[in-house]
């Protein structure tokens, strides 16, 4: 049995959810530089008015050790909003212990009593935690590439005259 707990995030943890996604970061291999979120976004833009991004944390012994960062997006086809979970981090001495397990399931409680039905998340190609997703029984979409602008790319584009 798993000593590991999952609640709700709330402003108080903020530094705590920014010291998540730094540790993701360092994860991913990414320079903490490439880390723009504060403490004062994460209260703003999870916590505030309008909520762009609710969080889980999973405690052990009382103790902070991950966090699952989700929101709604729109399934056209299904006709309904869905889970995406943008970030899952459990600090590296806490794997293996059932916190993911327990972020992912909790997840997965959310989506049902909200009626979404579907839980989309994408994951680098070389993360072994592919393996732990697949033992959920979710499957990689490898039909589907994820595609991005950055802000420059952004801006650029809404700046762009229409050539046609």
């Amino acid at each position: 049995m798993s000593d590991v707990t999952v609640r709700e995030a709330v402003p108080e943890d903020a530094q705590t959810i920014l010291d998540f996604i730094v540790g993701l970061a360092e994860f991913e291999h990414e320079p903490r530089s490439t880390v723009k979120a504060t403490v004062e976004s994460i209260r703003r833009d999870g916590f505030g008015p309008i909520r762009s991004f609710e969080t889980l944390i999973a405690e052990r012994s009382g103790r902070p050790v991950g966090m699952a960062l989700f929101f709604p997006h729109y399934s056209t086809w299904l006709g309904t909003p869905s889970l995406y979970l943008e970030d899952l981090f459990v600090v590296p001495e806490a794997r293996g212990t059932g916190a993911g397990f327990a972020l992912m399931r909790e997840l997965a409680r959310i989506a049902e009593s909200r009626g979404w039905n579907r839980l989309d998340l994408s994951v680098l190609d070389w993360n072994p935690a592919r393996e732990f997703y697949h033992r959920l029984g979710m499957t990689d979409e490898s039909e589907w590439l994820l595609y991005r602008l950055d802000e420059d790319g952004v801006s650029a584009l809404a700046r762009m005259q229409d050539d046609g």
